[in-house]
């Protein structure tokens, strides 16, 4: 595979795991209707496990713009690779929405609430306030990129070789992510991921979805932008004490 062919896939499965356990919480007359928090907190990280097993060998498993951002800025991945990276992730976060709703077709037409089936696709705050919600997602990136950067100093172990999460192995990389939405994701979701939420954002605007929610613009920008500056600034802290 080509690092965008691994990005793509890996993020694809991510997000149809991870948006999977939501609809299956959330959505009725599914088998794990209401089954909570822990639940869908433990199948994300799991999600993260699957996606960086599949594409860690092959691209490091980046699966998110913030990460691809951080070891770009700490000069750990080329220039000319950030493209590659960052359409596969969008690209692959569309794929993995689409599919989930193509499995869940009939719960979420049988689905009143308009949050509930919006939330399968994105995220939102428990409480709008703003500055909040931007400093949860700017605090939560910042645990998982600085925990990756200090779990194993990330190196090229071959000439050319990607760094990224794949490099510090599946396990502690979904660890990291469990904790912080069991710790951190109760304000708003803890999308931690641009790719995550902004392109099955787009996917529900698009999907022919019965009483849906509208597409939250004036919220949308706070987990794109919150996870990217929580990435810079792990990345600077990083290296201003390594």
């Amino acid at each position: 595979m080509s690092i965008f062919t691994a990005e793509l896939i890996g993020t694809a499965l991510l997000i149809l795991l991870g948006e999977g356990v939501v609809a299956n919480v959330l959505l009725k007359k599914t088998n794990g209707n209401n089954s909570g928090w822990i639940v869908i907190t433990t199948a994300w990280a799991l999600a993260v496990y699957t996606g960086v097993v599949v594409a860690g060998p092959v691209s490091g498993a980046h699966l998110n713009p913030a990460v691809t951002v951080a070891f770009w800025a700490s000069g750990d991945i080329p220039t000319n690779h950030v493209l590659s990276y960052l359409s596969a992730q969008f690209i692959g976060a569309g794929i993995g929405a689409l599919l989930v709703y193509l499995i869940y077709k009939d719960h979420f037409s049988i689905t009143d609430d308009a949050g509930a089936k919006q939330a399968v696709f994105c995220t939102s705050p428990s409480i709008r306030n703003l500055p909040i919600n931007l400093i949860s997602e700017v605090v939560g990136t910042f645990v998982l990129i600085f925990a990756i950067f200090n779990f194993a100093n990330p190196t090229i172990e071959a000439s050319g070789s990607p760094i990224g999460m794949g490099s510090l192995g599946a396990l502690p990389v979904a660890l990291i992510v469990w904790v912080i939405g069991l710790s951190l994701g109760g304000t708003t979701g803890y999308a931690i991921n641009p790719a995550r939420d902004l392109a099955p954002r787009v996917i529900h605007a698009l999907l022919p979805i019965k009483n849906k929610a509208g597409f939250n613009i004036s919220y949308a920008w706070v987990p794109v932008i919150g996870p990217i500056l929580g990435a810079l600034i792990a990345t600077c802290l990083y290296l201003y004490i390594k």
